[in-house]
């Protein structure tokens, strides 16, 4: 058993770093490269579309919804495939395969935001927004001031469980051959073709602590200070 986990430390450098030092991040960096992205990418647009939900409940609410239950309701590797050939042809060059897959998953993890903190705002009490418009606020400034920090603190836990899922899905790219952990990992394996159990034990355990990581900042911004 411990000569199989020889082949996890022959090839550690390939599946943390990549090739880094010939410019091509991959392995563990290229995945937390790609859901950072992803991430920053989506919260914002998240937020952005549950703040105009909300505002406007008539027809724009229902096209958001229509357009978040489209997406929620696709497989992720199918949006993955329609990023990697639409995209192209509306750019007219190619573009990166991390780059191309960083902007579906955060495509796709905006609508799951959107919902999170729209279901956050909709949670308080109407009078905290009337409140704040009798003492002259815009809805903007109430927004943006007052309601969005406590949206974004209560909704941690569902936001931290929505970038969980968004790390865990980085492992998608490896259908579009991108060099992030599990297609790395593949490749090591069928370079050496024996011990793979080793080393998609080692990538679960990597994918594992990476999300427990992710679990355990959610829950000491969170925990209540004494």
């Amino acid at each position: 058993m411990l000569a199989g986990f020889s082949v996890i430390t022959d090839n550690l450098d390939y599946l943390l770093w990549g090739r880094i030092s010939a410019g091509q991040p991959g392995g563990v960096l290229l995945t937390l490269l790609m859901a950072f992205g992803a991430a920053a990418l989506a919260l914002p647009a998240g937020i952005a579309l549950a703040g105009l939900a909300w505002r406007y409940p008539g027809v724009i609410r229902q096209t958001l919804f229509a357009w978040a239950e489209l997406i929620r309701g696709i497989p992720l590797i199918f949006v993955i495939f329609w990023m990697w050939y639409l995209l192209p042809l509306m750019t007219g060059g190619d573009l990166p395969g991390a780059l191309t897959v960083t902007l579906a998953l955060a495509w796709f993890t905006a609508a799951a935001v959107m919902h999170s903190v729209l279901a956050g705002l909709r949670a308080l009490p109407v009078g905290q927004y009337e409140a704040a418009q009798s003492q002259g606020f815009g809805t903007l400034q109430t927004l943006w001031h007052l309601l969005l920090p406590q949206v974004l603190r209560n909704t941690l836990p569902s936001l931290s469980g929505i970038f969980i899922s968004l790390l865990k899905d980085t492992s998608l790219a490896f259908i579009v051959n991108v060099p992030e952990l599990t297609t790395v990992a593949g490749q090591v394996n069928n370079r050496v073709q024996i011990y793979p159990a080793a080393i998609f034990i080692f990538t679960g355990l990597v994918y594992y602590l990476l999300c427990c990581t992710v679990e355990q900042l959610a829950k000491r911004i969170t925990r209540p200070a004494l």
